[in-house]
C-alpha cells in the first residue's frame, strides 16, 4: 500500500456509523467510550502539560495550538480539546458520525472543523494529534502511523490508545463487554490488537520517538483508571525522533 492510500476499512466505518444515533448517550452503544474518555483526557492533559511545560491549573493549556483527532467519532474527545483552548479538527471515515458531531458541537456552542476524510488524504500540520481506539481498526497500522506522523507539526505531540493483545484484554473487551452488550458485537477483532512492543517498533518506523506508555486498567473498586498495568489497554505519547 502506498502512502496516499487510505487505511480505512469500509466495514469498520459502516459498523461505527450505525452507532451515530446514540453516540452521545452515556448508556447507549458508545457507553464504554464514555467511560474511557475521562481517563484518556486525563492522560492527554498530563502529557500536554509536560510537553509544553504548562501549569496544571491553566484552563486553556492548548490555546494557540492546532489539534487533530483522527477517528473522532461524534466528538467525545474533540469537544474537551476545544474547551482546553485548541483549534480542533476532527476526522472520521463514517459520514454519519461527522454529521452527529457537527450537530452536537453546534448545540454546545463549539467551533470544531469536522471532516469525513481519512488521515492519509488530509493536508496541514497540527501541534497535537490524537487517535484513540483507532489503530486496531485500520487496514495497515504502519501506513496509518506514518500518516499520523506526517500531520505532526515540528515540536508536536502524538497520543494514541489501543487494546493490548493479551488474554485479559480479550476476556474483558470481547468475551465480557461485547457479550453483555456494553460494546456492540463485532466491534473488535483480537487478531488486530497490537502489543506495546510492536507498537514501539511501529512508532519508531514512522520516524517518531516513544516518550511514554501508560496503561488503562480496570478494577471493580476503581473502574477504568490510569495504571502501570498495560494488560487491558494502553496509551502512547510520541514525538518526532
Amino acid at each position: 500500500m502506498v502512502e496516499t492510500s487510505s487505511s480505512v476499512v469500509a466495514r469498520e466505518a459502516e459498523h461505527f456509523g450505525k452507532m451515530a444515533g446514540d453516540w452521545w448517550d452515556p448508556d447507549g452503544s458508545s457507553a464504554m467510550l464514555h467511560k474511557l474518555n475521562p481517563v484518556r483526557l486525563a492522560y492527554v492533559r498530563d502529557r500536554v502539560d509536560q510537553h509544553w511545560q504548562k501549569d496544571e491549573r491553566d484552563l486553556k493549556p492548548l490555546a494557540g495550538k492546532r489539534a487533530l483527532d483522527v477517528g473522532c467519532g461524534a466528538g467525545l474527545l474533540c469537544e474537551p480539546l476545544a474547551r482546553l483552548g485548541a483549534e480542533v479538527t476532527g476526522i472520521d471515515a463514517a459520514g454519519e458520525l461527522i454529521t452527529t458531531a457537527r450537530a452536537h458541537a453546534a448545540a454546545s456552542g463549539l467551533a470544531i472543523d469536522y471532516r469525513a476524510v481519512p488521515v492519509e488524504r488530509l493536508d496541514g500540520d497540527y501541534d497535537l494529534v490524537t487517535a484513540m481506539e483507532v489503530i486496531e481498526h485500520v487496514a495497515e497500522p504502519a501506513v496509518f502511523l506514518r500518516s499520523l506522523a506526517a500531520r505532526l507539526a515540528l515540536g508536536g505531540l502524538l497520543i494514541l490508545s489501543t487494546p493490548n493483545r493479551t488474554a485479559w484484554s480479550k476476556l474483558l473487551t470481547i468475551t465480557l463487554a461485547e457479550g453483555v452488550g456494553r460494546i456492540p458485537r463485532g466491534t473488535h477483532d483480537y487478531d488486530s490488537f497490537i502489543p506495546p512492543e510492536r507498537m514501539q517498533t511501529l512508532v519508531a518506523a514512522a520516524g517518531l520517538r516513544c516518550e511514554d506508555i501508560e496503561g488503562i486498567a480496570f478494577t471493580p473498586a476503581r473502574g477504568l483508571h490510569l495504571s502501570e498495568d498495560l494488560r487491558l489497554n494502553y496509551l502512547v505519547a510520541a514525538v518526532q525522533g
